[in-house]
């Protein structure tokens, strides 16, 4: 069982795609599609001293800097965390 300590958010990350068109468009060789900078994340579970834990609730959902999602593997399982201050508003 993983627990976030120092103010850190454990998710679930909700990624949109974009919407893509099926024609052919040729592209240079160095092109990189631009990057949806924030996404929606469900909570699992956060430390103590998040700032607004007390709002927080196991199962919803939060947006945020999604540039900022860690991904950490303890015991051969991948776990989502991101530091509350990436963290910019709360879904009802």
């Amino acid at each position: 069982m993983f627990k976030p300590v120092n103010r850190y958010i454990q998710i679930i990350p909700i990624f949109q795609e974009r919407d893509s068109d099926p024609g052919v468009v040729l592209l240079p060789d160095d092109y990189e599609p631009e990057k949806i900078r924030f996404h929606t994340a469900k909570v699992v579970d956060w430390a103590d001293d998040v700032r607004f834990a007390d709002i927080l609730q196991t199962g919803s959902k939060i947006v945020l800097d999604a540039s900022m999602i860690e991904e950490i593997n303890v015991e051969n399982k991948k776990i989502s965390v991101i530091l509350d201050n990436y963290v910019v508003g709360l879904l009802p």
